[in-house]
């Protein structure tokens, strides 16, 4: 008799412990939410209005954040942070403050050390670390999809993945895709606005976003505040997505992005220089030693790189690039390097549906 008793006291004993661990696990989670939600009270309704702004703004850029601010601040404080003037930068450091470019070659010919056509640098500012890709042929770069078919059933795929299913050397996260701050699968399936794949329009859903940016069949970056089919046949795209804003367009800044009270955070941006090289730019956010970069930011990197056209693409904890570290020049042959740092809190890239990839040259693959 005793026996048959055994086996059910062992079983309330582990149904005990389970219990237990899900009470300690929501305890922490509820414990993590109440801090931070008195962290952002304090930061919102603090003395410091730079703080606050930084932050709101910080906030309302993430699809994922946007709707914490309104739980602490009014809706006319929210629309006169946006409208605002840009959140003041702290003082400089101790440092030297200009943009510093760190080319590891001055020879005449800049590709004469990257057999496989591709530049990584790195730029320090003074709130942030940016990582510069230059790719010289730009009839290599396209943009690759997480599915032919997008649908929330479809999850987005994470770049390193999608790099080894393409074969492609290196990749930069692409433009706007849907994200209510949830952590639902169908988070990074769906995109935003027009995606252009390989001539071909995968996804419209008439969403007029802040901007478009595309390859055309000659291979030329074109930027635009707004795209429609007529204009994609037009122009004769055949990659792009939306995100923005358009940054620099025909060699001239968008002057409107000064007025844009942005804060320092993760950036990612694409353009081209007048010689056809393709620009990729990554910068690390949210983090000690990188805060981020502003809008302005961005579009003076930039310019300093030559850009003739660019446009700002997702950013924030999508801020990612990749290379197939193809020749060893930066560690082994055949690794793939992570060359942006993502927040501490991500345990990996995020799932998106649109990235901006190279393709292998004859002989890479």
């Amino acid at each position: 008799m005793s026996n048959t008793h055994v086996p059910g006291k062992a079983g309330k004993r582990i149904l005990t412990a389970i219990l237990s661990c899900f009470l300690i696990l929501f305890t922490l989670l509820i414990l993590t939410a109440v801090g931070l939600g008195m962290a952002c009270n304090l930061i919102l309704n603090g003395p410091s209005e730079n703080a606050r702004n930084a932050l709101a703004v910080s906030l309302l850029e993430s699809d994922a954040t946007a709707w914490v601010p309104s739980l602490f601040l009014d809706e006319q404080t929210l629309a006169q942070i946006q409208s605002g003037e840009p959140v003041l930068e702290p003082e400089p450091a101790p440092q030297d403050p200009q943009v510093v470019v760190k080319f590891e070659s001055d020879t005449a010919d800049e590709w004469a050390d990257y057999p496989d056509g591709i530049r990584i640098e790195t730029i320090y500012g003074r709130t942030y670390t940016a990582h510069v890709m230059l790719i010289r042929d730009p009839s290599q770069v396209y943009l690759a999809t997480s599915s032919d078919t997008f649908d929330i059933s479809i999850k987005g795929t994470r770049i390193v993945q999608q790099m080894q299913k393409e074969g492609a050397i290196a990749a930069i996260n692409g433009g706007a895709f849907n994200d209510d701050g949830t952590a639902n699968s169908y988070i990074g399936s769906l995109p935003i606005g027009m995606v252009v794949a390989d001539g071909e329009i995968l996804w419209d859903d008439g969403t007029s976003y802040d901007g478009f940016v595309g390859l055309t069949e000659d291979h030329s970056l074109v930027v635009a505040e707004t795209i429609d089919r007529s204009a994609v046949e037009k122009l004769k795209i055949r990659d792009g997505c939306c995100f923005g804003p358009v940054l620099i367009e025909n060699g001239k800044i968008n002057t409107s992005v000064y007025d844009t009270n942005t804060t320092f955070n993760a950036r990612t941006a694409i353009g081209q220089r007048a010689d056809g090289v393709i620009i990729f730019l990554c910068i690390d956010g949210r983090q000690a030693g990188s805060l981020g970069a502003t809008y302005i930011d961005v579009v003076e990197i930039m310019e300093k790189l030559g850009a003739v056209n660019a446009c700002n693409l997702d950013g924030g904890a999508s801020t990612v690039m990749t290379y197939k570290d193809t020749y060893g020049l930066y560690g082994h042959a055949g690794d793939v390097v992570m060359c942006s740092s993502y927040a501490l809190i991500q345990a990996s890239p995020r799932r998106m549906p649109t990235f901006f990839m190279v393709r292998a040259s004859e002989g890479e693959e």
